[in-house]
């Protein structure tokens, strides 16, 4: 029973109902007893493993072909039920529950269930299954054995701020059953221009203001229901989004990692080559005290220096460091632009003594490293020593999602990693996000793989070169544009839209002056597909002949059969 169970009550919860359900108590007992572990796929679900591990498929297409509205559906983070089950939330739906039913590892049982809300994290904690929306913490009962929550929905928090991005709720308990949660900050960096060239960062009156709700993990009691952000204390400030969060019981203290900012040559592309945004501002894992404050919107972490520095909307020039003493310094620097998502802790004891109580961290991978490689997509460790404290490193421990090994554009990247945890036997599982695949990764002790998973491929770094880039708005495009929506027009899936066989690319030419003057969001309908990042309008940052060069230039590249604008026409959608 105890390979089953982790938590006293947990452990009661099973008993009684084992007592009471003989189907149950049967499946449990042959579950408990038969002590094997699943034959692995043949190229271990076409990921590379450390030596000793192997893998398999779970699940596959969980997501493909779905749509919620006109949003593509993607899968976000998993938990593992004692018993073996597996939940995994849907970003715009509700949650998959999935059973494996005959023992092979392979789950034969899915079923949805929930609000239909969409939303992030998931987690069984204390007896009850939490899930969260873009605004709200809810829970079920969770009743071992039950496939789906037989108990009513509760809502812990409702009515959190969710605006343009970083609107994923993470939560996490403490050793006396607190909960904190994330409001992240909806802003790449809280600035007036944000993320465009020569953006310039609000007074520190007005973050101080702004950091009142946003950019940090706010305490709330989970036994009470319909709190608001204000029954919250604010436990953290200084974020920028942090979705990698994880208790751990040496430490007693939570542990997450911090996403890093973008758009450094954006912004200031005097100081910041492609180079410096790629590789110059990290992923921060941080030990979370109460209280602290990780610097942002002032500044990042140089992982290459190993210093906070100033953000270039503040006055940052690449080379001026930032040594206020109240801003934390991170345990841990992974590369920029990694993309943090799941993060969670090894508390089984099936994998070698090297991994237990250390932290998984699922990382989805890059998209504003173009025109450089994109990096990431792969399920990083961190070990702890026995003060619970990191080593200071991190190991690649899961890799070969993106199956290939160059690429600029993200969607030339076969999965991408998004969730992880651990099974009650001590199995990790893995998720990835745009196609619905869970992994379970098992320890067998085998020096190899039976057989080798595939070989990447490369993929041509460069497109055709664009026509025009010498042009006023082909220079725009390309240190503006192309970071969020890629030099050869791609796009990335749930952040930018692709410009190639766009319609607004393609069609009225009023419509699309229009959008680039005052921003989609103004002109757009309201049930467009959303995509994260939202374009900012550009009325004020450019005249008419440059948004006409621009508009030109979109339509030769990405469009080329559409008409060309003249300025003229600029100022007449912009006097309007």
């Amino acid at each position: 029973m105890s390979k089953l169970l982790h938590t006293p009550s947990l452990l009661l919860v099973g008993v009684v109902l084992l007592a009471l359900n003989p189907t149950v108590a049967c499946r449990a007992e042959a579950l408990a007893q038969a002590g094997a572990l699943p034959k692995p796929d043949p190229d271990d679900g076409g990921i590379s493993l450390p030596p000793g591990f192997r893998a398999l498929v779970v699940a596959d297409n969980l997501v493909v072909g779905r749509k919620s509205g006109k949003n593509d559906e993607h899968l976000r983070f998993i938990t593992v039920a004692p018993n073996g089950d597996l939940y995994a939330k849907l970003l715009h739906g509700g949650i998959l529950a999935l059973r494996d039913t005959d023992g092979d590892g392979r789950a034969d049982m899915i079923k949805e269930f929930g609000p239909g809300d969409g939303g992030t994290h998931i987690m069984i904690h204390d007896a009850w299954l939490y899930h969260s929306s873009r605004t709200a913490v809810y829970r079920y009962p969770y009743v071992f054995g039950e496939l789906l929550p037989s108990g009513g929905m509760q809502t812990v928090v409702r009515d959190l701020p969710a605006e343009k991005d970083h609107d994923a709720k993470a939560f996490a308990f403490d050793d006396r059953g607190r909960m904190i949660v994330e409001v992240g900050s909806p802003y790449n960096v809280y600035s007036d221009g944000d993320r465009r060239l020569g953006a310039k960062g609000k007074t520190p009156a007005e973050v101080e203001e702004f950091q009142k709700t946003y950019g940090g993990f706010w305490r709330f009691d989970p036994h009470k229901l319909n709190q608001t952000q204000a029954d919250g204390v604010r436990f953290s400030t200084g974020h920028r989004h942090s979705l990698a969060l994880a208790w751990h019981p040496t430490a007693h203290e939570f542990f997450m990692v911090m996403m890093g900012r973008d758009q450094m040559n954006t912004i200031a592309p005097a100081y910041y080559d492609d180079l410096d945004n790629a590789e110059r501002d990290a992923e921060e894992m941080h030990r979370l005290k109460e209280g602290a404050d990780l610097g942002w919107p002032y500044t990042y972490w140089d992982p290459i220096k190993k210093a906070r520095m100033v953000g270039p909307e503040y006055g940052g020039d690449n080379r001026k460091r930032d040594d206020n003493p109240r801003f934390d310094q991170p345990v841990v620097a992974f590369p920029a632009h990694w993309a943090p998502l799941q993060m969670t802790l090894y508390s089984g004891t099936q994998f070698p003594a090297h991994y237990r109580n250390g932290l998984f961290v699922a990382f989805h991978g890059s998209w504003n490293r173009a025109p450089r490689a994109q990096a990431g997509y792969k399920i990083a460790f961190v070990p702890f020593d026995a003060k619970g404290l990191p080593t200071g490193a991190y190991e690649t421990f899961a890799d070969g999602f993106a199956g290939v090994d160059y690429f600029t554009n993200t969607r030339d990247a076969r999965f991408r990693p998004g969730g992880v945890a651990v099974g009650p036997d001590g199995s990790l599982y893995v998720s990835e996000t745009e196609k619905g695949r869970i992994w379970r990764i098992i320890y067998t002790g085998e020096s190899a793989p039976a057989t080798a998973g595939p070989s990447p491929v490369t993929v041509a770094a460069q497109t055709p070169p664009p026509i025009g880039a010498d042009t006023p708005g082909g220079k725009i495009f390309l240190q503006v544009c192309a970071a969020c929506h890629m030099p050869n027009g791609s796009g990335v899936p749930g952040m930018q839209p692709p410009l190639i066989g766009s319609a607004v690319v393609a069609g009225d030419a009023r419509r699309l002056i229009d959008v680039i003057l005052r921003g989609p969001a103004a002109v757009l309908p309201a049930d467009r597909e959303k995509f994260n990042n939202i374009m900012p309008p550009f009325a004020l940052a450019y005249n008419d002949e440059e948004i006409a060069s621009l508009v030109n230039y979109l339509r030769r590249n990405f469009s080329p059969a559409a008409n060309t604008v003249t300025p003229r026409q600029v100022a007449a959608m912009r006097g309007k």
